[in-house]
């Protein structure tokens, strides 16, 4: 689908006219939840996208003015060809993970290639969204990249709207979510100095707000805005009210000066669904006071936020609902399906005839994981999930963003899908610390009888040396507990769900 190229050109002035936007990040936490506001506002969006299928699931997917297109950034010739006919870009792509400092480089050439995209394909504004945080010795390597990012972006011929955020609060968050965990399991904490840093948390629904509306807002043109709450509390503060608003008592802080923001971020990853490596950063960022200096923003875009409290309350209500847009855990590189091909590949294959139709029976496969668990042998999954964490793997940490939904390319606790055909193939990717390659297929085939299927379910395993064959060989005897059980699980819950057949009254 191709967006109308006769837009007026008053709309490539930011006038009050709907533009046609070019939109990266789309499958992230943000850009994920701004494409939705940016079409209720009227505006096209061209999202530029990795992997299309990651959005397949998105209700606004078959909007009649969305275009999607699949392309690499780092492309500057194909990038600007995809932004032709455009009139503003997002920017809103970001390294999330701890490297080493190569986040850093690739952040560089991603921004520098964006730039020079924009300029190409005359756009009238980019729109960046950063971190908030004084420059300094102190300021964490993240916050210095997302800096660096916006200068390189404002260097370019194209004006650019620079947004610095707080930290987000929205359900789904990495932020809500490491607070979640931290509050919810740990009556009893040990902290760094930084619970007494000053913050100035922002709800996700504020940050949203503001990025549709500074379109229509000339003055936001070439300017650095500062988005916070309606208050400044500290991080020791934060906890305690969101242990209040999951209805807990109050939480005991020992702070102690010896741990480091990386002790910080391995405590963290083994206490909530972040991993160390994404914790890092953000433990890291922890340590620099992070409040709004300048208000250019309310006279600008004048905006009553929410308090903390009240972005706390808005998050905890749509994670206990289940109405959770984007979540930290579905963004970045999903890796296509495994490559099979050289080397030894040991496979499993079982199957159940199941007395239900095709969408009962791949509802109750997608139930698999988070709260719901694996349908049998819970105990094992936790067990192995242990030691996924132990050894710096996802574990079963990250559950899954809705209790019955799924989508392309997001979690479900240490497995990702990479593969989703409804309602007939789920292909699930293992992402755990493993001496090899695994994954997880399901099929389901209509019988010749009406109303009656076959579900089978298939493990694959490539190892990897010695190591890789032992693992093999040593899980090979439960599989009879786990996989069967899971086939039985399945079957009862599709069954349950079924309706009653000709001639039988429910």
């Amino acid at each position: 689908m191709m967006l109308d190229p006769a837009q007026p050109d008053a709309a490539r002035k930011g006038g009050s006219r709907p533009l046609r936007v070019f939109l990266t990040g789309a499958t992230g936490y943000i850009g994920g939840r701004l494409a939705p506001r940016l079409l209720d506002a009227g505006h096209s969006v061209r999202c530029l996208v990795r992997e299309p299928r990651k959005l397949a699931m998105r209700h606004w997917f078959d909007h009649p003015r969305v275009e999607i297109v699949q392309g690499d950034v780092l492309d500057a010739e194909a990038l600007a060809g995809r932004m032709a006919g455009c009139d503003v870009g997002y920017y809103l792509i970001h390294s999330m993970e701890a490297s080493g400092g190569e986040f850093a480089d690739r952040d560089r050439s991603l921004a520098s290639s964006f730039a020079e995209a924009a300029a190409r394909a005359g756009l009238s504004r980019v729109i960046y969204l950063g971190g908030l945080g004084e420059m300094g010795p102190d300021l964490s390597e993240h916050l210095r990249s997302r800096r660096e990012v916006e200068q390189i972006l404002e260097a370019g011929t194209v004006p650019v709207t620079a947004f610095r955020a707080a930290m987000i609060m929205g359900s789904g968050s990495a932020s809500f979510e490491i607070l979640r965990y931290l509050v919810e399991r740990l009556p009893v904490m040990v902290t760094p100095k930084w619970v007494e840093t000053k913050s100035q948390p922002v709800g996700i629904a504020d940050i949203l707000h503001w990025m549709v509306r500074c379109l229509h807002e000339p003055g936001t043109i070439g300017q650095t805005l500062e988005l916070g709450g309606a208050d400044v509390l500290t991080y020791r503060q934060l906890m305690q009210e969101m242990a209040d608003a999951l209805g807990l008592g109050r939480r005991i802080m020992l702070t102690v000066p010896v741990l480091t923001p990386k002790l910080s971020s391995l405590w963290i990853g083994l206490v909530t669904p972040v991993s160390d490596r994404i914790a890092r950063p953000l433990a890291e960022g922890l340590k620099n006071p992070v409040v709004v200096g300048e208000h250019d923003v309310q006279r600008l875009m004048p905006h009553e936020p929410m308090t903390a409290r009240q972005a706390i309350d808005r998050a905890v209500e749509r994670t206990t609902n289940a109405i959770i847009e984007t979540r930290w855990s579905a963004a970045g590189a999903i890796p296509g399906d495994p490559d099979w091909a050289g080397g030894r590949v040991f496979t499993d294959s079982r199957n159940i005839t199941i007395r239900a139709e095709p969408d009962a029976v791949f509802a109750a496969v997608c139930r698999v994981g988070g709260g719901h668990g694996w349908y049998a042998a819970d105990i094992l999954w936790r067990i192995r999930g242990w030691m996924d964490q132990a050894m710096g793997g996802p574990g079963l940490r990250r559950g899954r963003r809705h209790p019955d939904e799924v989508e392309f390319g997001e979690a479900l606790d240490f497995w990702r899908v990479i593969g989703i055909n409804r309602p007939t193939h789920l292909h699930l990717l293992a992402e755990m610390k493993l001496p090899g390659q695994a994954a997880l297929e399901f099929d389901i085939t209509p019988a010749e009888e009406p109303g009656v299927c076959t579900l089978a379910m298939t493990a694959r395993f490539r190892p990897k040396g010695l190591l890789g064959l032992a693992y093999w060989y040593s899980v090979l005897p439960l599989h009879n507990i786990v996989f069967n059980g899971m086939l039985r699980g399945m079957r009862s819950a599709a069954e349950s769900d079924a309706p009653p057949a000709a001639g039988q009254h429910a």
